[in-house]
């Protein structure tokens, strides 16, 4: 916020028609004449000075207003990259919300963690004239830890500065500074990150010795815009602006995740370095070295241990059989448990830990899992990714720490009696089958760390022939239009995922209750029902069986009855036509229904 500075004044205050007047600050107040110091003429008091305004809703442009429920009207982010283990990422913010539906902006989340301080965290808040009505205090910020609502314990907390106001327009502004000892990480810059927020203005600078190099990827930048270059005393500079850019929609139906459709800039560095720890991301392969080094040593086992995956797979007739083996110890016989904090959040605890207490986060299970597998002969790689139920693929086209898991893979040679294959195991779960991905981390990238390095591979691609749904239904019809009806429905592929976590996570009370609740029926009666794990040679499936009491589902008129044959598989209705498609077709996954 602009200072207002106070000049030094001094005057000698005289009245000049010499009357007796009252004393004290009353009088001073209604004197209407004051004499300037050495002048010897009066003068009539200076007004005060115009309240400095900043930031008023009239200076909007018009055309940004339209289908927008706040603007971003600065946003100036700079980024100084001090060497590679330390950098200062600096923001200044101010948003104009326009009306009650934009209420977000008008507070902001900065997150900090162990190696990511906090430095200073400022702002205030102006009224729709540009009038200051107060600055951030105390009572408007709240600390509070991030959880990713998985982990047990992490070190991530975030600062939610508040300066919401009851009604638009009013417009916030923030200032804040991050001092960053985890250059695995760049700031990304993507100022226009939510729907409904138009952009007027915003800058990022970048600075770094010229011996550290900066890598970065434009993303949907407009016509144009691209980076300004410059250097200067040892140092590069980078520069990129955007201006007056209309709000995004994210009411487009089967339209991308709002991130794949702004304009962004991704940053990393070529070398850096973690709690002493160095590496680089100028490949995928140096990438994945940093995280084989990082993790070496770290798959020895107790001898007992050792002994016991021994006896269990001494009588397996092949790789596969053992890693299915080795595969249900692990399931028996542990439990995830996520603690994040610091480098350990990429560095495994030891595999001897794991054995000891029957738990780990991903990256300690799936480290233990593989040296159960060393142990029975099988060579397997870890392999980071980033999971999600429709989550976007990584960009392979910018090597950089795009993952948020760690499976496993084991590559099996061909032999004489079976050709060339590759086994993924997802370790974290008690009752995911084994093989099986699925949505979670199915049809995207992961990248392999092997001895050599880093690899970036495909994992199992799950297509339409894999993704069914077969349903058998039978419907009885009275005289009256009443019907009953029973239906087996056998789910495979990302198809069942759901229905397989509904059959090991919930009870059968709350399975029903799942199930009832999305039956797109007018009126109905569940009269029974069960969830079932199917066998098909293909792979993991669910079989879900119903019966229904249907009252008036077909009633008749004269000598006609009208039904919908279609009673349990209906597609929603078309999506109103509303002019020319402004985004891409976004199909999470391709099934087909029987």
């Amino acid at each position: 916020m602009r200072p207002l500075y106070l000049l030094p004044f001094t005057a000698l205050v005289l009245f000049a028609d010499f009357s007796p007047v009252p004393a004290g600050p009353a009088a001073l107040a209604s004197s209407p004449i004051w004499l300037g110091e050495g002048t010897g003429k009066a003068r009539r008091p200076a007004p005060d000075p115009a309240p400095v305004l900043k930031y008023p809703v009239s200076e909007i442009p018009v055309a940004l207003k339209e289908n927008a429920h706040a603007v971003l009207r600065v946003q100036d982010e700079r980024v100084t990259i001090k060497n590679t283990s330390r950098l200062v990422h600096t923001v200044h913010r101010v948003v104009t919300v326009l009306d009650n539906a934009g209420a977000d902006f008008g507070r902001h989340a900065v997150g900090y963690d162990r190696l990511r301080t906090l430095s200073y965290l400022r702002g205030a808040v102006y009224d729709g004239a540009g009038h200051l009505l107060h600055t951030l205090r105390a009572s408007d910020i709240k600390d509070q830890g991030a959880s990713d609502g998985f982990s047990l314990q992490t070190d991530n907390r975030v600062r939610l500065a508040d300066l919401r106001q009851p009604t638009g327009p009013y417009t916030v502004e923030f200032d804040y500074e991050i001092v960053s000892d985890n250059l695995l990480f760049y700031p990304a810059w993507r100022p226009q990150d939510e729907a409904g927020l138009a952009l007027e203005q915003a800058t990022l600078h970048v600075t770094t010795p010229a011996g550290l190099p900066l890598r970065y990827q434009e993303q949907r930048l407009p016509v144009g815009v691209t980076a300004a270059r410059s250097d200067a005393n040892g140092q590069q500079t980078y520069q990129w602006e955007l201006r007056a850019l209309p709000a995004l929609d994210d009411d487009e139906p089967a339209a991308p995740p709002l991130p794949l459709t702004a304009p962004a800039v991704v940053l990393a560095a070529d070398a850096f370095e973690v709690q002493g720890h160095a590496g680089s991301q100028a490949s995928w392969q140096r990438l994945g070295q940093w995280n084989y080094d990082l993790n070496a040593g770290r798959d020895q086992l107790p001898p007992a241990t050792l002994a016991k995956v021994q006896a269990l797979v001494k009588d397996a007739p092949d790789a596969r059989t053992r890693i299915r083996r080795v595969y249900d110890l692990v399931q028996n016989s542990t439990r995830y448990i996520s603690v994040q904090l610091g480098i350990g959040g990429w560095q495994t605890a030891p595999a001897t830990a794991v054995s000891a207490a029957g738990y780990g986060d991903c990256k300690a299970l799936t480290n233990y899992t593989k040296a159960l597998l060393g142990a029975a002969g099988v060579p397997a790689y870890a392999a980071l990714v980033y999971a999600g139920r429709g989550a976007p693929d990584v960009t392979a086209s910018f090597p950089t720490s795009q993952f948020n898991h760690v499976i496993l893979c084991a590559p099996l040679a061909a032999t004489k009696t079976a050709p060339a294959d590759t086994v993924w195991l997802e370790c974290t779960s008690q009752n995911e089958a084994f093989n099986s991905l699925g949505s979670f981390t199915g049809n995207r990238h992961a990248l392999l760390l092997t001895p050599l390095g880093g690899q970036l591979v495909a994992t199992p691609r799950y297509t339409a022939q894999h993704n069914r749904r077969e349903r058998r239904l039978d419907v009885y019809l009275d005289a009256m239009g009443n019907a009953t009806a029973s239906a087996r429905t056998l789910r495979t592929g990302q198809e069942q995922d759901t229905y397989a976590q509904l059959l090991h996570e919930l009870s059968p009370a709350d399975q029903k209750k799942h199930v009832s609740e999305r039956l797109s029926l007018p009126t109905f009666t569940l009269t029974r029902f069960s969830l079932a794990a199917g066998a098909p040679a293909a792979g993991p499936a669910v079989i879900e069986t119903l019966g229904l009491s249907l009252p008036a589902y077909a009633p008749p008129a004269g000598k006609r009855v009208f039904l919908n044959p279609n009673l349990l598989s209906r597609l929603p209705a078309l999506p109103p036509t509303v002019g020319a498609r402004q985004a891409a077709v976004w199909l999470p996954q391709a099934s087909l229904h029987a």
